[in-house]
């Protein structure tokens, strides 16, 4: 589609109808109309408790609830008195049902032999998940560790992970997953704040043909957590994946030896509803990472419920789903492990980049793989436009049933592209919304029955009372901006941000309020418009989202002012061609410093030493002096307005401090 017919369709304000399933290849939606839609939301809002009952009710208990919903705002309490297993119901209840010799899991690592084909391929059946992940847990409980234990997951994309994850949930130890992206510093604040008696890590990870040192990093990690005084970690589990030469210390224990000692028997530990899952650290507006709790039955019944309509999974149709993104995210949680294993469709995990060793890499997977649900983030479809059209072009795509995205708003164009060269005109695109602390889906379309807008994420799931509203809870008119809130519980709900119950309720629950009701505040600025579509406008905070990976601009900051060449730092979100979002840093040098090119690439290697390399600034301006506030406040508002671009300063600097200070940052970038 050219550039033309592209803006022809967004002037128009094109709606495009759901395709019927012989259209995609599929015999049919499971939800089949927007009538049908319709019909299933206003249930699961007037009557959640029968709703989400009758979903319950699929599911695997040691112990049926008592209730189902426990509403006490701004806590919930789901399935009181059930108990019940995560694992289990992703594993056991697919073998015991008969369907052991099914695949779990296919994995394609990155490595390619001179043809081009993959070294390393591997398909789990759900019996030899079962056996792999019992082992596992045997060898956890050997080292102490049982119900209640946090254990550190730092891993690359190799399906040990998965078996690692599920190996908690099997004994009820909650895990707490770490891109594998993060630094030795991120490591170490992440386990201290998580109080972590072991980790579990690869030797390595390839990733664009060179080996990450995953286990020296964890090495660093604990040194470093030595060095302070705090560190709780007792065992460190190492997984062999690249076969490089690493460090062993008193701690470390090999996986390969370990699981060799171990029995496959290993029953499942009844958990109660509302025990943690899983711990997951995200990035808020302050400098230390917030740990967001999640339970166990709510949570499960979520992300089953909404991989299943979100992306139309049936059992025994020939499909296999791959979910792009890294399990250290909430979405490799959700819709790579434990919302599409209970739905006994294969999920597919990738180790390596996706343009390794060519730009082809990701279409070749979906060919190899005969893939049928793909879902991906906007950063990577835009990445996909720029390497050329001849990529997917040289690949078999006709798999595909349905597109998905996730981890920020789509572009328009990116979104017709998408449509028209991976998804050949007729593979509807689910343009999901949600964030770790919801769980799962809270906003998406769903393929069968929403009919979409380019850039729009549509309706809101089945289950959540989403709103646009004003900071008193009063619902915006229609095309009116506003703050994105959710008005009534829902099951994969956050329980709580890990040992710091105020920060919980001063960061999601004090924002908007309706009659003294709290709502959940997601953070974001949204419109709906006359169809009632959501439109997801950006943070309300100062939380960037780039490439789909949250990032606090005060933990950027902190990092940079770190270093001894730098006396302040402001750090704001910035247009970026690939990334939708990328990382602005106003930096004042210190005295003796000169702000060159050379400090700029010190600076931001720095910074990617002590947070990851998806924290470098994409720019850095040295200026003498920062923006601010009579009061003392940078005036963020203006560096976002000067690092996209433009000419001319527009807004209301009369609070200014120093007017002068505009003049040395209209300059152009370094």
């Amino acid at each position: 589609m050219t550039d033309q017919s592209i803006q022809s369709v967004l002037n128009e304000n094109r709606v495009f109808a759901p395709p019927a399933p012989s259209e995609v290849g599929t015999d049919r939606w499971l939800i089949s109309s927007l009538d049908h839609y319709n019909e299933l939301y206003t249930k699961s809002i007037e009557q959640p408790e029968q709703f989400w009952g009758e979903i319950a009710e699929e599911f695997h208990w040691f112990k049926k609830w008592d209730s189902v919903l426990e509403w006490n705002a701004p806590d919930a309490k789901w399935f009181s008195g059930g108990q019940t297993n995560v694992c289990y119901n992703c594993v056991d209840k697919q073998v015991e049902d008969g369907f052991g010799d099914q695949p779990a899991i296919v994995w394609e690592g990155e490595p390619v032999d001179d043809s081009g084909n993959p070294v390393d391929q591997r398909r789990l059946t759900y019996k030899e998940l079962q056996t792999e992940v019992s082992k596992l847990a045997n060898v956890l409980k050997s080292h102490g560790i049982g119900k209640g234990d946090i254990v550190t997951i730092y891993m690359g994309m190799v399906p040990e992970l998965a078996i690692a994850m599920l190996a908690c949930a099997r004994i009820g130890a909650p895990h707490s997953v770490i891109f594998g992206g993060f630094s030795a510093q991120a490591i170490a604040d992440r386990v201290t704040d998580a109080s972590s008696k072991m980790i579990i890590t690869c030797d390595g990870s390839w990733r664009r043909g060179k080996v990450v040192p995953l286990k020296d990093n964890v090495d660093e990690a604990i040194k470093l957590m030595e060095d302070s005084g705090s560190q709780p970690v007792e065992h460190v589990l190492c997984f062999g994946r690249c076969h490089n030469d690493i460090k062993w210390g008193a701690l470390d224990r090999c996986w390969h030896e370990s699981m060799d000692n171990a029995s496959d028997d290993c029953p499942c530990e009844p958990m109660e509803s509302e025990d943690m899952l899983f711990l997951l650290y995200t990035s808020g507006s302050t400098g230390k990472p917030k740990g967001i709790v999640h339970t166990t039955a709510g949570y499960m019944l979520h992300t089953a419920m909404t991989s299943k309509y979100t992306f139309n999974l049936i059992p025994d149709q020939n499909q296999v789903f791959w979910c792009t993104a890294d399990c250290g995210w909430i979405t490799g949680h959700s819709y790579i492990v434990y919302g599409i294993l209970p739905n006994r469709v294969p999920t597919l995990m990738f180790e390596g980049g996706p343009d390794y060793p060519t730009a082809s890499r990701f279409w070749q997977i979906v060919d190899r793989h005969q893939v049928t649900q793909f879902y991906t983030a906007p950063t990577a479809i835009r990445a996909f436009m720029k390497w050329g059209d001849e990529h997917p072009e040289s690949c078999d795509l006709s798999s595909l049933q349905v597109l998905g995205t996730v981890g920020e708003p789509i572009n328009p164009e990116a979104w017709m592209w998408y449509r028209d060269k991976i998804g050949r005109g007729v593979c509807p695109i689910v343009d999901t919304y949600w964030q770790t602390e919801t769980g799962g889906h809270v906003i998406t379309p769903l393929p069968g029955a929403t009919p979409t807008k380019p850039g729009s994420c549509t309706l809101p799931m089945l289950g959540i009372d989403a709103a646009v509203t004003d900071e008193l809870g009063n619902e915006a008119k229609e095309n009116e901006g506003g703050l994105m809130a959710i008005r009534k519980p829902w099951p994969s709900m956050l329980r709580g941000v890990y040992g710091d119950r105020q920060r919980f309720i001063d960061t999601y629950w004090s924002t908007v309020s309706k009659d003294g009701k709290p709502y959940y505040a997601a953070g974001d600025g949204a419109r709906r418009d006359e169809m009632g579509n959501f439109w997801i406008m950006g943070r309300t905070d100062d939380v960037i989202n780039v490439s789909g990976h949250r990032l606090g601009t005060m933990e950027v900051e902190s990092a940079l002012v770190a270093h001894e060449s730098v006396v302040e730092a402001a750090v704001v979100g910035m247009p970026h061609e690939i990334k939708g979002t990328g990382i602005a840093a106003f930096v004042t040098p210190a005295p003796g410093f000169e702000g060159n090119d050379e400090l700029m690439q010190s600076l931001r290697e720095h910074v990617a030493k002590d947070i990851g390399a998806i924290a470098k600034p994409d720019m850095i301006r040295f200026t003498a002096a920062l923006p601010k506030t009579r009061s003392g406040k940078i005036m963020r508002r203006l560096l976002r307005s000067i690092a996209a671009g433009d000419t001319e300063i527009t807004q209301d600097i009369t609070t200014l401090e120093d007017l002068s200070v505009v003049a040395n940052l209209a300059q152009k970038d370094e």
